[in-house]
């Protein structure tokens, strides 16, 4: 599936992805994190004890430079033309993270669940400030996808920032399928039981329903009676990276909402 014809087939989402386009675009020239990936053996004890990377105190992330990195992408997207709304946003976060590195750094705690930041955009702040996280800190989540073993995580959190899931995808063929988790913030897809749900972890399946809407390449809903709680879920291989964004399947969420489903992830498009 391309993104064109995806757009084709849900021309509501064409605006949207222009805007994921002018972040992209943006985000490709922004400085990659010089960090090195931390001493493994030093992250393995919090890493069993079920401490994300980011959370660790170990790699040593300057939140500082993030900061900087963070700022740099705001500036260039306020920059751009684009629908008054969006402006509007983008211009008052720009200002307000040009007001100070110790607000910079204050924002970067905030979005890696360290701290607080009463921001006026804080949408804004979480979807620009995380793409510009991700791209900075790539080498090191890179380096820590190669060196994790994933049977020693398999929890409802990212092992990266410790986000819950945003979506799911189901790889292989029975009886031996899998399924992997997607963090809608730094993309780190990780293991997690092939059953139950990621939010109230519920093993019950007589409470785990899925809802199939046709013409979605692959893509339904599956949902916890218990909690409420709503997984978007990939079923099949070879275009994650279109259907596993998050942004290009918003009118599922909007399909859950309608039915009371709740979602239990965060966002980076609700601005």
């Amino acid at each position: 599936m391309t993104r064109e014809a995806w757009l084709s087939e849900h021309p509501f989402l064409q605006a949207l992805a222009h805007f994921h386009e002018q972040i992209e675009s943006a985000t490709a020239s922004l400085p990659i994190s010089g960090a090195c990936a931390p001493n493994w053996d030093d992250y393995k004890e919090d890493y069993l004890a079920g401490v994300p990377l980011l959370m660790s105190l170990v790699p040593g992330i300057d939140y500082e430079v993030a900061g900087t990195v963070v700022a740099a992408l705001v500036d260039r997207i306020a920059s751009l033309t684009l629908p008054e709304g969006l402006a509007q946003e983008c211009r008052a976060l720009d200002a307000e993270l040009k007001s100070g590195s110790d607000t910079r750094r204050r924002a970067v705690a905030w979005l890696l669940g360290a701290g607080e930041f009463a921001s006026a955009s804080p949408g804004m702040l979480r979807c620009l400030g995380w793409k510009a996280l991700a791209w900075h800190l790539s080498p090191i989540a890179a380096a820590f996808g190669n060196w994790r073993d994933e049977a020693l995580w398999m929890r409802n959190y990212c092992p990266t920032c410790g986000a819950p899931p945003a979506m799911a995808q189901l790889v292989g063929t029975d009886p031996g399928r899998l399924r992997l988790l997607s963090c809608g913030c730094c993309g780190t897809r990780w293991r997690y039981r092939r059953t139950g749900c990621p939010y109230c972890e519920t093993h019950d399946d007589d409470r785990l329903a899925v809802v199939t809407v046709e013409g979605q390449g692959g893509l339904r809903i599956d949902y916890c009676a218990s909690c409420s709680g709503y997984l978007k879920t990939y079923e099949g291989e070879g275009s994650e990276r279109l259907l596993l964004a998050d942004w290009t399947s918003l009118h599922l969420d909007i399909l859950a909402r309608d039915r009371g489903l709740k979602r239990a992830a965060g966002s980076l498009y609700e601005f």
